[in-house]
């Protein structure tokens, strides 16, 4: 019975982190918080727990990276034989403003790899991360402005690397890896399909860079899987994947005639009930 309550917690999560990572709510910030009533315990050490949550929170991520990669496969894969020279050129060009947006995030992720984890995952930083970023999508949709990047043909060198700039912030849990994207590509003057899109490809290189370097850094620790723990993995990564191929379907349709307010708003409202419930000590 323990164990299959183990694999439910794990179909939980994947349907939290199918449900977030698209979402400018916060995919890390939720699974953490979920943990803290629901953690998963697949060995009896806390310490060895505490490893494979580590790079299960992550791992899984690559789950929702995959529905990326099959919806926009027509968009991201230049090798087809049957492609004009033209579009080729486009696809390759769209892959080399990718990688450049992802050097910020990158390279403050590995430095500061430990400190993430260890001090910025506290419940107060979720909290204050979920609510400044709210504040700041209200303020941004309240803001009139012309978009100058309509498609993702038009990003450039200085707008990708901006762009880059913002996913680095969302290193810190409660920000939203896609919150930020999305808010900074719309600030630098992106439409919201656009943003959307550039949000979505970014997180390809950035989250199978982290899910590679998760497993080897618990590779390295001399931490392995039992049986419990690799089906958790399998269980949260499938789920996720389905999960996610849904919800960026869905994104992609609401976009079109309606505004992030709504999303300001529900970051706003569960980061105060987060702060309240780590003043009161329930979290």
């Amino acid at each position: 019975m323990s164990i299959l309550l183990e694999f439910l917690k794990s179909v939980i999560y994947g349907i939290v982190q199918g449900i977030t990572e698209w979402l400018p709510i916060s995919s890390t910030g939720h699974m953490i918080l979920v943990r803290t009533f629901m953690p998963l315990m697949p060995f009896t050490s806390e310490a060895s727990n505490q490893a494979f949550w580590d790079m299960y929170k992550v791992v899984i991520q690559f789950g929702s990276i995959l529905a990326v990669v099959l919806l926009f496969w027509h968009r991201l894969y230049p090798f087809n034989k049957n492609l004009e020279a033209k579009k080729r050129k486009s696809i390759i060009r769209l892959w080399i403003m990718v990688i450049i947006g992802c050097i910020p995030a990158g390279i403050l992720g590995i430095l500061f790899e430990d400190l993430i984890d260890n001090v910025l995952s506290a419940t107060w930083v979720i909290g204050l991360a979920l609510i400044i970023y709210g504040i700041l999508f209200i303020w941004m949709e309240n803001q009139s402005r012309e978009y100058s990047v309509k498609s993702t043909g038009q990003i450039t060198i200085t707008k990708a690397l901006g762009v880059g700039a913002f996913q680095a912030l969302a290193l810190i849990p409660g920000t939203s890896r896609s919150g930020s994207t999305i808010l900074g590509a719309t600030l630098l003057g992106f439409n919201r399909k656009t943003a959307a899109e550039y949000s979505f490809f970014l997180a390809i290189p950035v989250m199978l860079g982290a899910s590679l370097l998760k497993i080897i850094k618990f590779i390295v620790k001399g931490a392995e899987l039992n049986g419990v723990a690799f089906m958790d993995l399998l269980i949260g990564f499938v789920i996720a994947f389905f999960v996610s191929l849904l919800v960026i379907r869905k994104l992609m349709a609401y976009i079109k005639n309606h505004d992030f307010k709504i999303f300001g708003q529900y970051r706003i409202a569960l980061g105060i009930l987060v702060l309240i419930l780590s003043i009161i000590g329930v979290i």
